[in-house]
């Protein structure tokens, strides 16, 4: 039996629909019929399918272990390195990738050069024609009872865009780390989000009655949910689905 056929088997034995399955898991109804037959084709990559396999696995309460397992022996192909996973989930750039560069660049560059070189002369000209002793520069002691102003940890985002359906539940993801994989619905399961947050960078949700996320790669984030700051929702490079309502 594929596992394709044990994971339909497993939710027929539990009396879950799909479209009990996609709400409990956050996943598309179309998705979890393609992936009872044995489709992963549309999961993202490997990474994120073995992540699908075991939240399907853990809602309806079988062995995610074994289902991962099987899931390796029939679509894994080859055993990767942490490089190869990290370039699949987009967390780095391959060594292969080699960035283009277009005429268009080289000219702005060109131009950009020029200008710089043209600044440089006429700076230097006018500094050669000043005539007069350098400047006395004037220094005073710094302040020796002013706190020093301590460092955060962690870089804090530079950008934030907000996305609203609603007022009554705020979420804000944060890349304060690493950049990570978004998906974000609102109750009606209508899409406010599927892209990437860079580093560096947060977005700004808020809806009526229920914000769900999948984040791929919940090392990489910090969450905000209505005002206060979350505990981590897991480790770099895992795929984590979770769920805010108004009482959160």
């Amino acid at each position: 039996m594929t596992l394709g056929s044990l994971i339909a088997k497993a939710r027929k034995d539990a009396a879950c629909s799909i479209d009990e399955l996609a709400e409990a898991t956050n996943l598309r109804a179309t998705l979890l019929r393609e992936i009872e037959k044995d489709d992963f084709s549309h999961c993202g990559g490997e990474t994120y399918a073995r992540g699908h396999v075991h939240n399907i696995a853990k809602a309806l309460k079988a062995d995610h272990k074994e289902f991962v397992r099987i899931f390796d022996e029939e679509q894994g192909t080859v055993k990767r390195t942490i490089r190869d996973l990290l370039v699949e989930n987009s967390v780095m750039r391959s060594p292969d990738q080699k960035r283009k560069i277009s005429w268009k660049a080289l000219i702005v560059i060109s131009v950009a050069s020029l200008a710089i070189a043209g600044i440089a002369q006429i700076v230097i000209s006018n500094i050669s024609s000043v005539d007069g002793a350098a400047p006395t520069v004037s220094t005073s002691p710094s302040p020796t009872d002013t706190p020093t102003a301590s460092v955060s940890e962690s870089a804090q985002p530079t950008a934030q865009s907000s996305f609203s359906t609603g007022t009554g539940v705020s979420v804000v993801v944060s890349a304060v780390r690493a950049k990570s994989w978004l998906f974000v619905t609102d109750a009606s399961g209508r899409t406010l989000f599927s892209g990437q947050v860079s580093t560096g960078s947060s977005l700004s949700f808020t809806t009526d009655t229920r914000l769900d996320l999948k984040v791929g790669n919940a090392g990489g984030v910090d969450l905000q949910v209505n005002g206060k700051k979350t505990a981590s929702i897991g480790v770099d490079g895992a795929v984590v689905s979770v769920s805010y309502g108004v009482d959160s």
